[in-house]
């Protein structure tokens, strides 16, 4: 079993029925020993999660608070993640996902482009910059592929 909340801890005590009382007892002593540390947990969490699977703030935040971190909590774990990291993680995963767009229809390769960005939580205004940017240093870099697209039977 992985780290856990405070909520999740308390959670898991209450579908076991324990009393109210004794949960209270034993999640006080945990955090005062250091066994529960919400705030060390929020910001493994954040680092974990945007090294690893590329999230943006707003889906690091919203996973937080659904594990019950409370708000403060949240934002300073959140606020570790620079936005100018967020923009470069943002562009990684861009680049991973181009590839396999190649051939396809300009405005589809965006589509799907942006719906990936914003299942990680970018938001849309920095989702479509990294994607145009993308899109044309990939032009830039090989020519063909926009005459390509512009006539792909050619």
């Amino acid at each position: 079993m992985g780290p856990r909340t405070r909520a999740q801890l308390a959670e898991a005590l209450r579908k076991r029925e324990v009393p109210q009382e004794a949960a209270d007892a034993v999640l006080e002593r945990f955090s005062e020993v250091g066994l529960i540390d919400d705030e060390a947990f929020a910001a493994a969490w954040v680092s974990s999660r945007h090294a690893g699977r590329g999230l943006a703030r707003k889906a690091l935040a919203s996973e937080l608070r659904h594990r019950g971190v409370d708000e403060d909590t949240v934002k300073e774990a959140v606020e570790q993640v620079d936005p100018e990291q967020e923009a470069e993680t943002a562009r990684r995963l861009v680049e991973r996902k181009l590839r396999a767009t190649r051939g396809l229809d300009s405005a589809v390769r965006t589509r799907r482009l942006a719906g990936m960005l914003a299942r990680k939580g970018y938001g849309p205004g920095l989702a479509f910059r990294v994607i145009r940017e993308a899109l044309e240093n990939e032009e830039t870099e090989d020519p063909s592929i926009s005459a390509d697209l512009d006539h792909p039977f050619d």
